[in-house]
């Protein structure tokens, strides 16, 4: 995190601890309202159209259990789609009769367009893909994704937990009606925050999996109102530290420029693919005619956890993605894990060449 937004976190925890929980919400609010203009910003959409969730996942699972399926219906995903995406297809197939198809990628490793057009039709009732694999640096063709969902008619759903924060991600260009992103990541904002955009013309058709005194009001002793914005996908109880924090991580990437971040991402990265192409027994993972700031390669003889836990050592920190995140994808590649480097705009030349030398001496 920034420092903007650890100061922020830990005044308004401070705060809290003084005065109560209550009184420390109330004299915070506009600080923590700041959080749906400035998404709205970074997203191209209205503040009426985002929520503020837990995480990612609360706010990807919030959207697709609103949607309704029936026998029959079909739900078009990614090859490189993310394990939680997937149970939850298959829950939900298990549960209505609905199935789950996985797109083709094209001969560059991304969601194949042409193969995706061929699979419209009529029973076709969701397309939800992930926009940046969490097992490479592939970018999948989200816009272009985008237009064959609206010529169709079809919801598109798009998990942009990797993308929001390293790339510009305007939902309007892209055309998706429901986006999840996480604060964590290359938004540098707290664990423990995430966002959700849901298309107005859609919010209004979609009751979400479980309510509570925010997301509706109780209005008689036999019903309830669901409010009309986004905000029925919230619960009253959130994180206000965490939410201010975000806010303020939003501002932060705002002020650089999304623009500017991913040249500065995508240069970095490239220095590094360059540096590990020529290290021998080194094989960059990475697809896609577009890839971003997530670097996956192997090297010969080592396993994955092996090389996160030698460069841990000097203070190198990496990720591994084992096969059951991406099981798919990893299948058709024959891989069972991938050390993972994800660089960002902070990350400097110098750090690249100690990160390269470490991994040559790894062996």
């Amino acid at each position: 995190m920034p420092e903007p937004v650890l100061s922020a976190v830990k005044n308004h925890l401070d705060r809290e601890a003084l005065d109560g929980g209550y009184e420390a919400a109330a004299a915070a609010h506009n600080r923590a309202e700041r959080t749906y203009t400035a998404a709205a910003e970074l997203l191209s959409c209205r503040p009426d159209e985002i929520a503020v969730v837990e995480n990612a996942t609360r706010a990807w699972d919030m959207a697709f259990y609103s949607l309704r399926f029936g026998a029959g219906d079909r739900i078009l995903t990614a090859e490189s789609e993310y394990a939680s995406n997937y149970i939850a297809y298959l829950q939900v197939a298990r549960a209505t009769g609905a199935v789950v198809e996985a797109i083709p990628n094209d001969e560059h490793g991304q969601v194949s367009l042409d193969a995706l057009t061929s699979m419209i039709d009529d029973r076709v009732k969701l397309i939800s893909v992930t926009h940046v694999p969490t097992n490479g640096g592939l970018v999948n063709p989200a816009a272009e994704i985008g237009r064959i969902a609206r010529d169709a008619g079809i919801p598109y759903l798009l998990d942009a937990c990797q993308s929001v924060g390293q790339m510009p991600v305007d939902v309007e260009a892209i055309g998706c009606d429901i986006l999840s992103a996480t604060g964590r990541k290359y938004l540098r904002g707290p664990r423990g925050t995430g966002l959700l955009y849901v298309r107005k013309s859609l919010l209004e058709t979609l009751e979400p999996p479980f309510l509570d005194l925010h997301a509706a009001e109780w209005t008689a002793p036999d019903h309830y109102a669901i409010r009309a914005d986004a905000r029925r996908f919230e619960t009253w109880e959130g994180n206000v530290a965490g939410k201010i924090g975000l806010a303020v991580a939003l501002d932060y990437a705002l002020a650089w420029g999304l623009e500017a971040i991913y040249a500065r991402v995508v240069e970095v990265a490239g220095k590094l693919r360059d540096g590990l192409s020529a290290i021998p027994g080194v094989t960059l993972r990475d697809l896609g005619t577009e890839r971003c700031g997530i670097v996956t390669f192997t090297k010969e003889g080592l396993d994955p956890t092996e090389i996160q836990r030698a460069l841990a050592v000097d203070n190198i920190n990496i990720a591994v993605s084992p096969r059951n995140f991406t099981r798919l994808d990893m299948d058709a590649r024959s891989l069972d894990a991938l050390p993972r480097a994800s660089v960002h705009y902070y990350n400097t030349e110098e750090e690249v060449e100690r990160f390269c030398t470490a991994i040559e001496a790894l062996g």
